[in-house]
Formats: structure tokens, sequence, C-alpha cells
């Protein structure tokens, strides 16, 4: 099975693919889809949407991860961060991709054990769980992150689901 994690930006949107197979983990490609900044932010949203879906066409992931926004100081900054997520939210669901979502502090505490853990931890712990991985930015090793982290959380949910069944 091949997740997808996304890591939205309006400047750059960082991807991770990342194989699960058991509790088997692996690095397959990961990267960022940069936007013009001298565009208006209708045409940067289209970037975005061109860029994430030529990834998915490429990798053909059977799930998605969205990491969730932390609401910043500026409402502004906040609402065109909203947006940019909005699209990496729906390239995947128009594709018929099931898309789950992750907060920040969530993704952190899987990867590394601390909801409050640096950018480098996050990294260095992306490296770690996926041998031979090659990060080509912080916005794709954040992306992995999300990745790794809806594999784990996915296979707990199901295993929830089937105790629930069970009963």
């Amino acid at each position: 099975m091949r997740l997808i994690g996304l890591d939205p930006g309006l400047r750059n949107t960082g991807w991770g693919i990342i194989g699960v197979q058991g509790n088997r983990l692996t690095w397959v490609a990961d990267g960022v889809v940069l936007t013009d900044g001298k565009l208006s932010l209708a045409e940067r949203l289209v970037q975005i949407q061109t860029g994430l879906q030529a990834v998915i066409a490429l990798y053909r992931p059977d799930e998605a991860a969205v990491e969730e926004t932390f609401v910043n100081k500026n409402p502004v900054s906040t609402l065109k961060l909203g947006q940019a997520r909005g699209i990496a939210l729906v390239v995947p669901a128009t594709q018929g991709i099931p898309v789950s979502e992750y907060l920040p502090n969530l993704v952190k505490k899987t990867v590394v054990g601390s909801g409050h853990a640096a950018k480098e931890q996050v990294q260095m712990m992306v490296r770690t769980l996926l041998p031979g991985c090659q990060i080509s930015t912080a916005d794709a090793a954040d992306a992995l992150a999300v990745a790794i982290c809806h594999a784990h959380h996915r296979r707990a949910d199901s295993v929830q689901k089937m105790m629930d069944a069970a009963q």
C-alpha cells in the first residue's frame, strides 16, 4: 500500500510517498510543489492543484494524509494557508483517495515521541524510520512525517474497528 503525506503551504506544499507492508515502512519519494509569489492567489492555488495532481498520477497512492493548520497570529496568513490546505484535501479526494487529517502535535508525537519536537528532530526520525530516505526539503520531511503518522494511526484504527465488530 502507498500513502501520501501532504504538508500544505501557499509557497511550498510538501509531499511524501511511503510504502506500507505490515509494520514495514519504506520511502518511495518526496518533494515540494512550489508556487510563484508574483502570481495571484488563484493562480498559485492552481499551481498547487496541478502539481499535486501530477504527483498522485505518477505515484498512485492508496490513501492520503494532510496536516491540519494551526491558527496563526496573522488572520490573513491563516486564511491563505487554509485555502492551500483545501486544495491539498480536494485533489486526492476527487480521485477517490481517502483523506485523513492530523494535527501537527500528533504528527510530532507519533514520529518523535514529543508533540513539541523541533523540525531537526522530526527530520532525524524520518530518516531513521525510512532507511535510504533522501529528504529534499524541510517541507518534504514534514509531509513524510504526516505519512508515517497516518501509517501508524490507520493501523490502530483498523484494529479498533475489528475489536468493536467482534463485540
